[in-house]
């Protein structure tokens, strides 16, 4: 997937190793059947980290995030350590609390660190119990092979349905320091986030105060992670977590100004890409769909109305089926809960083999079919509109609806 460019960030390899002090690993503890497929995965800075936390807003909450907050309170928002393991999401059984609660002190004592410095997440089938047999077994080798090129390892032990690893990392310079800040994720299902998505780890090596990573972190959801939907339906284990170790040298960043606005941008650049990256990887997807929505009375009224086009299941279907139905498209619109002027509404579908207008206020317009039949040929459809009301612009991500999603998802548990 092609990534864009933004001025002052580059792109490195290394995901949640990139920046310095940053170690991982990932292995196969026995919770996943399939030995080729890792399934218990740690990521861990001898640095003391500052931390926070964005979570799901379900009731049903998985034992790793109710751990996980409470760690992050105890230790002053402070962590060394992420223990994640995957095919179970430790979530509506009677035991879970304790099992995070011992697979985070058996993390502990392997690595020489208080159980309140680690960050513990789950992911996988919902309601069968965890052992913690797996964890008791294994942790000693998970925390020998932890190395600085062990991302990929770690990011291979969260994935489930996911068809391909996701990880991104940028450099760029705060206070004269070179500085990164990476992060892996995992999500292909189950995925129509409130205040986080999937599981999602970010690290970096720039000096900054918990308040602060808490603060640009809940800004930055907002416009990504919060603006992606593969099927409506919310997990019980979302989990986007931040450390930074402040290994990079700079004055330490503990109130808004121009060093903050460069981590913030920074987090933005890594947490929208992988917001991408979750989004064509949806399950059973084919194509990746981005809704970008401008001419927004405000920010607010953009995220409504691009989020409730990539969204409609019938337009899900059409983008699928390479079907031009605008109608969709425009549907979706009118029954947005946002207060606008639908008769001011333009509308064009788009990809890399061109762009074609397909509504202008609010009603249909003459438009080529096989012009748009190429332009739905493409992996990646853009829906560009413009309300024509405002300055506000924002973005959402899906993907199409295929008979493959039905397929995996009558039959996850196996």
């Amino acid at each position: 997937m092609e990534m864009t460019q933004f001025e002052g960030y580059k792109y490195v390899d290394g995901g949640v190793c990139a920046a310095l002090g940053f170690v991982a690993n990932g292995l196969n503890c026995g919770i996943n059947p399939d030995k080729n497929k890792n399934d218990l995965g740690m990521v861990y800075s001898k640095t003391p980290c500052d931390a926070a936390g964005v979570y799901t807003k379900n009731k049903v909450k998985g034992a790793p995030i109710i751990v996980t907050k409470r760690h992050l309170q105890e230790s002053g928002g402070i962590a060394k350590a992420v223990l994640v393991n995957s095919k179970n999401a430790n979530t509506c059984n009677f035991d879970g609390e304790d099992i995070a609660e011992e697979s985070s002190r058996l993390a502990a004592n392997e690595l020489g660190i208080n159980a309140n410095e680690i960050i513990v997440g789950s992911t996988g089938v919902i309601g069968q119990r965890l052992s913690i047999e797996p964890f008791r077994n294994y942790m000693k080798p998970l925390v020998e092979g932890l190395t600085r090129d062990g991302n990929d390892r770690a990011v291979n032990a969260i994935m489930t349905t996911d068809t391909v690893p996701k990880q991104v990392a940028v450099e760029f310079v705060i206070d004269g320091r070179t500085c990164r800040l990476g992060g892996m994720a995992k999500g292909s299902g189950m995925i129509h986030p409130n205040m986080a998505t999937t599981l999602n780890f970010i690290t970096s090596d720039v000096a900054i105060s918990s308040e602060m990573i808490q603060k640009a972190l809940s800004n930055v959801v907002k416009v990504t992670y919060n603006c992606l939907s593969i099927d409506g339906d919310t997990s019980t284990n979302d989990t986007a977590t931040v450390m930074a170790n402040g290994l990079a040298g700079n004055n330490k960043i503990t109130s808004e100004g121009a060093d903050y606005e460069i981590f913030k941008q920074a987090l933005y650049i890594v947490m929208m890409n992988m917001t991408r990256m979750l989004a064509a990887d949806g399950e059973g997807a084919t194509k990746l769909v981005e809704c970008y929505c401008k001419g927004c009375p405000d920010l607010d009224t953009a995220i409504i109305v691009a989020k409730s086009v990539i969204r409609s299941p019938l337009l899900k279907c059409a983008i699928f089926g390479e079907d031009a139905n605008w109608g969709r498209i425009l549907c979706a619109i009118g029954y947005a809960e946002a207060e606008f002027d639908i008769d001011k509404v333009d509308v064009w579908m788009a990809s890399k083999a061109g762009s074609i207008k397909v509504c202008e206020n609010g009603s249909g317009i003459e438009f080529s079919e096989d012009e748009a039949a190429k332009i739905l040929a493409e992996d990646e459809i853009h829906i560009n509109i413009d309300l024509k009301q405002g300055d506000a612009e924002a973005k959402a991500w899906g993907c199409d609806l295929t008979y493959d999603y039905v397929k995996i998802n009558g039959d996850y548990r196996s």
